[in-house]
């Protein structure tokens, strides 16, 4: 699979309660991330695979998210191909936050995109 053909969503076509998947590393996601969101780094995506399949156990849609794309696209590939249901957010965190889609961080100060 290449990634043209890589199944993608703008991100206002991500609902308010999906499954956002966040797999920046962990001071990108202390900066400011989507609230509920499930961060697992690409760094630790394997050994952390098994949380990422509890999450979408249910059939639910992971929607794949990084700063701007690119390793959410190659998160994406790999869920793909393992049968999970998963779509990359174009232009990740950048484009969330460009369109002014609610971010929090875990201390209370205001959510930035690092």
């Amino acid at each position: 699979m290449n990634f043209a053909s890589l199944p993608s969503v703008d991100v206002a076509a991500v609902p308010s309660d999906g499954l956002v998947l966040d797999v920046r590393e962990d001071d990108e996601w202390a900066a400011g991330h989507v609230e509920g969101a499930l961060h697992v780094p690409m760094s630790d995506f394997v050994a952390r695979f098994g949380e990422v399949t509890e999450a979408v156990a249910e059939g639910r849609k992971a929607y794949v998210m990084c700063r701007v794309g690119g390793r959410s696209a190659q998160v994406t590939q790999y869920l793909v191909q393992q049968g999970v249901d998963a779509v990359n957010v174009d232009g990740g965190m950048l484009a969330w936050d460009g369109a002014g889609r609610p971010m929090v961080t875990d201390n209370g100060t205001p959510a930035f995109v690092l």
